[in-house]
């Protein structure tokens, strides 16, 4: 048996009856080969790094699989017509790779989108910006500029007309 994953990117619009329809037709092509789906797993929301089919964001699917090495060329081109004919409309993008048979099945997916909703703050503090909304004191910028007591008062008796 031949173990492969098959990652793929749908359109973000993606309904739950759409993605349960890929997985169970993804799942019949496999089985049709004599082969067994290991995982499908929904990775969730990402934004991408440039527009695909006019999209900004996208939905990726994963799915491992295990095949007879008999039955490679018949799963792949099950797979194939899959993403590019009948669900060319949902799925934008996909991609199909063996995996080594003693490499262990465990990966790390970062958070999509659409599980965490995070602030602006927790943005900056993991992308290691705190200091760029902060407004960090600086005495060459007058915006920042930290004003000492004394120039404080200056200014409140200029405002009042008295010296």
């Amino acid at each position: 048996m031949i173990r492969y994953e098959t990652l793929l990117l749908t359109v973000p619009e993606i309904t739950n009856t759409e993605s349960s329809t890929l997985e169970s037709y993804f799942t019949k092509a496999v089985e049709a080969t004599k082969g067994k789906v290991i995982s499908y797993d929904r990775w969730g929301k990402y934004r991408l790094a440039y527009p695909v089919n006019k999209n900004e964001y996208g939905v990726y699917y994963l799915a491992r699989f295990e095949v007879p090495a008999t039955e490679k060329d018949t799963v792949a081109g099950a797979i194939k017509a899959m993403c590019t004919i009948k669900y060319n409309t949902i799925i934008m993008r996909y991609m199909t790779n063996v995996l080594d048979a003693k490499q262990t099945l465990e990966y790390q997916r970062p958070t999509p989108l659409d599980e965490a909703p995070r602030g602006v703050d927790e943005f900056l503090k993991e992308n290691k910006m705190e200091g760029l909304l902060a407004g960090k004191r600086d005495a060459r910028n007058p915006r920042f500029a930290q004003k000492t007591q004394e120039e404080s008062d200056d200014i409140l008796m200029d405002e009042q007309g008295e010296e």
